[in-house]
């Protein structure tokens, strides 16, 4: 249980008052999850001192903006969370297709930060987690490693990243920046796909006492952080988009597969609207659509295993996106020559145009994905499916850099956006995607039991206990026991009276 992250007592006394006295002294305060589902509910005191902090820097403060109502400057707070609508003209279907933006996020520009918070102050709570003598290992594709580290370099932990060696330059260059040294950061063989070599160093790592490994596929944290909160941001975009539309209904949340942690916004909404589930992944690595196996560059999602704080039995359908429509979109959507072939032959608005640029390769996954959903189910104009964008285009330059010179012999050209176009997006199509029964929902969650009982050494007892929607609606009960945690926690460092 402890390695999952579901306590809710302090585990070691001795290591929580060393805690308390570190991060008093740091003058850290930690803020509840109710207060990331919801701002307005931050202390004034604190509110009122955000302003003056810059978003990208290791403020203690900048914890109080992991949460996804930060504006664009990510120095105030929206009333609702900011999004994006795609219009028919870029989607070529009727339905509305609204992305939750996750480059609003302070420090690393991606929502993943809100899960790594999610998967440590639970630990620091509950005394399972010393400053002094731990350090807190993240194992990612990209983003949560970089969210672990920011998370962990504020709350007086020292973060190590374990990432591929072949993720983009943006995410190492970041991670140089942050890391107290360069042995933090560690590279594993491959790219995306490589998920088991990330697993093979940290089970070297975890040889270590002192080495403590937030794996966010099997940390109930991710699950918990994004049902509670990615789930109600996501209802209040679509309550604030269809305030005019009566007759709207939410058909469908659309989320890549990742490690499983935002998928759980799909629980809320299920429950809320009774919303289909859509997992998505890399159709040139399709695990869930056919237990297969490769490589592909659709950077921030995870395969060749299921994660275990993936809802399998709760997931309606699977669909696979090519990462060579994932690279050239991006492309398309951020540089010139694609901008203007956008605005003078198809109509794009410069509105529109402004906004592509907050779509990375997995939020261009997910628009994909929506739209073959809505192509699938034939949705209408009343129809609205919800996704995230992970993060933005910033963190790609280098993969555009190499698209360009790989897939268009180096230049991209009028001609190229024309196929591009015409290629990835008009013409997706409803092929490789399975709704799936109560046979194909069993099919792939007994695919996990290799990886998690098999080669994690999880009991079988519990990993079956995960068939049942009551198990994962019981993970809702750890917010407020958390939350009471964190304010008996934050009453004993004083540093909030102290503001």
């Amino acid at each position: 249980m402890t390695t999952l992250g579901l306590d809710t007592e302090i585990v070691n006394k001795a290591v929580y008052e060393n805690t308390v006295n570190r991060l008093k002294d740091a003058g850290v305060v930690l803020p509840t999850f109710s207060q990331l589902a919801n701002p307005k509910k931050i202390p004034a005191a604190i509110q009122e001192r955000l302003g003056a902090v810059d978003p990208d820097k290791a403020d203690p403060l900048n914890l109080f903006r992991v949460h996804w109502y930060n504006t664009m400057d990510r120095k105030s707070v929206a009333d609702v969370p900011q999004y994006v609508e795609i219009p028919q003209a870029l989607s070529g279907v009727p339905a509305r297709i609204i992305l939750a933006l996750g480059n609003r996020f302070p420090m690393i520009r991606a929502h993943k930060v809100l899960a790594a918070y999610g998967c440590l102050v639970p630990r620091v709570v509950t005394g399972q987690f010393d400053p002094d003598a731990n350090r807190a290992v993240w194992p990612s594709t990209g983003n949560y490693c970089r969210g672990g580290v920011a998370i962990s370099r504020i709350t007086e932990c020292r973060g190590v990243a374990v990432l591929p060696e072949n993720m983009s330059g943006e995410r190492f260059a970041w991670l140089e920046n942050w890391v107290g040294n360069s042995s933090d950061i560690i590279r594993t063989p491959g790219s995306e796909s490589n998920v088991k070599e990330i697993y093979d160093a940290c089970a070297e790592l975890d040889k270590d006492p002192q080495n403590v490994i937030f794996n966010q596929f099997c940390e109930f944290g991710n699950y918990a952080v994004h049902r509670y909160c990615t789930g109600s941001a996501l209802s209040r975009i679509f309550e604030a988009a269809t305030k005019t539309s009566p007759n709207a209904r939410l058909a469908a949340y659309v989320s890549a597969s990742g490690s499983g942690g935002t998928l759980a916004a799909g629980d809320h909404l299920k429950k809320e609207y009774g919303s289909k589930i859509v997992a998505v992944e890399a159709l040139e690595c399709p695990t869930l659509l056919y237990n297969g196996y490769g490589e592909h560059n659709i950077q921030g999602i995870g395969d060749k295993h299921i994660p275990y704080v993936h809802n399998v039995m709760n997931t309606d359908f699977v669909t696979g996106i090519s990462d060579e429509a994932t690279d050239q979109l991006g492309v398309l959507f951020n540089t010139d020559t694609g901008r203007e072939y956008l605005a003078d032959r198809h109509g794009i608005s410069t509105k529109l145009l402004d906004e592509l640029p907050n779509l990375g390769l997995s939020s261009i996954c997910n628009l994909l994905a929506a739209i073959k959903t809505a192509k699938h189910l034939g949705l209408g104009e009343d129809d609205v499916i919800m996704t995230v964008a992970t993060d933005g285009a910033e963190m790609y330059g280098t993969e555009r850099e190499k698209t360009i010179k790989e897939q268009f012999g180096g230049t991209f050209d009028a001609i190229h956006a024309a196929e591009v176009w015409a290629g990835k997006l008009n013409a997706v199509t409803t092929d490789n995607l399975q709704e799936l029964s109560h046979i194909d929902r069993q099919r792939i969650f007994n695919l996990g039991y290799y990886t998690w009982v098999e080669q994690q050494g999880v009991e079988l007892e519990d990993f079956n206990a995960r068939r049942d929607q009551s198990f994962w609606d019981g993970m809702l009960d750890l917010i407020p026991a958390w939350d009471a945690m964190i304010e008996e926690f934050n009453a004993r460092t004083g540093t909030l009276q102290g503001l």
